[in-house]
């Protein structure tokens, strides 16, 4: 449930836990004075823990981005094998 900040007639802020589905308060249930929704910055997203790994990506980079093609220049072309011409020769022919 969304956290919602009000303010009373004096200028004091306060913030109710509250449902979407429920109508904003008119009236604060502190004092009675007659109150109004403000639009806050919100907590935003809170991160806990140690940090972030690149094992926490499916593509192995931190950032987002494609894997650099670094590796991909050092690795060796792979040769095309040709069959050999004499494929249905047998050993006896052979000899």
């Amino acid at each position: 449930m969304p956290t919602y900040e009000y303010i009373r007639e004096d200028g004091t802020r306060f913030e109710v836990i509250q449902k979407f589905s429920d109508a904003p308060l008119t009236t604060c249930p502190e004092t009675g004075q007659s109150t109004r929704r403000v639009i806050s910055g919100g907590s935003g997203v809170i991160y806990k823990g140690s940090g972030w790994y690149i094992t926490d990506y499916k593509n192995g980079t931190s950032n987002g981005s494609k894997p650099t093609t670094e590796n991909k220049d050092k690795t060796e072309p792979k040769q095309e094998t040709k069959p050999s011409e004499n494929t249905n020769t047998t050993k006896a022919e052979a000899i």
